[in-house]
């Protein structure tokens, strides 16, 4: 079996496999379909008509819980780490957890709500992921950094600092420029109003999805990390044992057992 399907490994590889075929999926099937346009159309436009609102709807439900999951077993990674190095508050692991479970819950809502039909619930749900989404990433970078050397390597805390820079940079034209785009037409054209603002939200909308998407690809690691310390460790201990046993001479064992 390859190392990154082995154990917990599975979970954020998983995630990252699934959500970028979730965004990739809907969006080839909507230009087939003609629904939406070439160039940089909204994520959720790409999941707003049948058939690939099914499909959008589906995946990205599955994407939430996997998401949701590969937070838990991060949360309890950390919290194992912090029982033997410590480091890192308990408060600030727990924040992140439950505010990475509101980011997943936008997400269903995303799913469920497209924007063609509630578009105020459909608007409130991206709202609370991506916002939410950005709020644990950055926590979540400074736990890497609060567990350092124990939790990962410093180049892997800069990359996920790097990332969660690049997705809290992006978030803001995402919502901002999003307040001015007046129409929720699925085909847009070059001399509409409010073009400019719709590609650049559109734009950002897409670097802050798989800003987390590579955060999430960082888990591996650590995840990986951990799997090997634990077959470290139980080497080690064979090693160990087999030492002690190979210094012992029938002098000092004891005469029940030479007998």
């Amino acid at each position: 079996m390859f190392w990154f399907l082995e154990g917990i490994c599975f979970l954020p590889t998983f995630l990252v496999i699934w959500s970028s075929s979730t965004f990739i999926v809907s969006y080839l099937i909507a230009l087939f379909e003609h629904h939406v346009d070439v160039i940089f159309p909204y994520i959720s436009d790409t999941g707003a008509e049948p058939p690939e609102s099914c499909v959008f709807g589906l995946m990205t439900v599955i994407t939430a819980f996997a998401g949701m999951a590969t937070m838990y077993a991060r949360y309890k990674f950390v919290e194992k780490l912090n029982e033997t190095a410590g480091g890192v508050p308990p408060v600030l692991n727990q924040a992140a957890f439950w505010i990475g479970m509101l980011s997943c819950l936008g997400m269903c809502f995303v799913a469920t709500f497209q924007e063609t039909t509630i578009t105020i619930v459909h608007d409130a749900g991206a709202l609370l992921f991506f916002v939410s989404g950005v709020l644990y990433t950055i926590l979540q970078s400074i736990i890497s950094y609060k567990a350092f050397p124990y939790g990962c390597s410093l180049a892997l805390c800069r990359m996920r600092t790097g990332i969660a820079t690049i997705a809290f940079l992006a978030v803001f034209p995402t919502v901002v420029c999003a307040v001015f785009v007046t129409q929720t037409t699925l085909h847009r054209k070059a001399e509409d109003e409010d073009y400019v603002f719709h590609l650049v939200s559109a734009v950002s909308e897409w670097i802050v999805a798989f800003s987390f998407i590579f955060f999430f690809f960082t888990y591996i690691h650590d995840f990986k990390a951990k799997r090997r310390k634990h077959s470290d460790v139980n080497a080690a201990c064979l090693v160990l044992v087999n030492k002690v046993l190979s210094s012992l001479t029938p002098l000092h064992l004891p005469s029940f057992i030479i007998n």
